[in-house]
């Protein structure tokens, strides 16, 4: 079901102070308490709730506490634990009096976040730099550029060995060959893999001699498969993009020796070289 809204409490009650009585509201949680359009929020979020079943947590508390566990950098049973310890977060999260009881179960913000999708963060990080505005804590110029340092940016590359470079080229060769129903005279998939095992193998026993006489295999499975492809090749089908690119690093991964330069050390993202000064130059224009 959707949501239950927080509604204010006009009436004291008797052994309880309310929060607006014992904070100072000049605090930066207080202030961005007010900036924010919680009803725009909820008008928002409702429509991923359906009208049946029992009630959801209200809007702001949920916003709240994702917004205070990803400014603190907590986990969801961390960020439950201190909006108990912190009357400045139990206001920021809509409570009128200071509460002792958890506001919800850490694994409901978890369900929260599944809920709310990729649209729903980023109205929530929207949320935040519309406060920012008009609070006059951002400024418009502020936001025209945006600086990307990645000079530290993680790559989703494996070590680069040639050995697996061969090998995973001539898959990629043996698939392009499918695609346009050319019969190759043979694929070494079995005994490729045989021999990518060994190579590790060979490598941990420091038989080095063993090992590159494997790699040299490899390569010379690729050059088999890349010359009968280019062969069989129809001329007059058209290849798609991929397979050009295929194509293209098969040939690379032939032609390049230990001294040679701009080598080729990923398959997808062939512009990654082993230079310092180019991986930043690289790196940049990616972005």
């Amino acid at each position: 079901m959707k949501p239950r809204h927080i509604e204010p409490q006009p009436q004291n009650e008797l052994f309880k102070v309310r929060l607006t009585d014992l904070l100072d509201m000049s605090h930066p949680l207080c202030r961005l308490s007010t900036l924010i359009d919680w009803q725009q929020l909820d008008a928002e979020i409702a429509p991923n709730f359906s009208d049946q079943g029992a009630p959801a947590l209200p809007t702001r508390l949920v916003a709240g506490l994702i917004y205070l566990q990803h400014a603190e950098k907590l986990s969801d049973e961390a960020v439950v634990e201190h909006w108990i310890q912190n009357p400045y977060w139990q206001f920021f999260c809509g409570e009128s009096f200071f509460q002792h009881y958890f506001p919800c179960n850490p694994s409901s913000l978890t369900r929260w976040r599944k809920r709310l999708g990729e649209e729903g963060c980023e109205w929530l990080l929207a949320g935040t730099i519309n406060a920012g505005l008009s609070s006059g804590a951002i400024k418009k110029t502020s936001l025209k550029r945006v600086v990307v340092d990645t000079t530290v940016q993680e790559k989703n590359i494996t070590f680069p060995t040639d050995s697996q470079l061969y090998y995973k080229s001539r898959k990629q060769l043996v698939s392009v060959a499918r695609d346009l129903n050319i019969t190759l005279r043979q694929t070494y998939q079995k005994e490729d893999r045989a021999l990518a095992i060994k190579v590790g193998r060979y490598a941990h026993a420091k038989q080095f001699r063993r090992m590159k006489r494997a790699i040299k295999k490899l390569k010379d499975h690729l050059g088999r498969v890349y010359r009968d492809l280019l062969r069989k090749r129809p001329e007059q089908v058209k290849l798609t993009p991929h397979q050009q690119q295929c194509i293209h690093h098969a040939a690379r991964l032939l032609k390049q020796a230990h001294g040679s330069k701009k080598k080729l050390y990923s398959l997808h993202a062939p512009k990654w070289t082993a230079s310092a000064k180019e991986n930043r130059t690289n790196a940049m224009s990616l972005v």
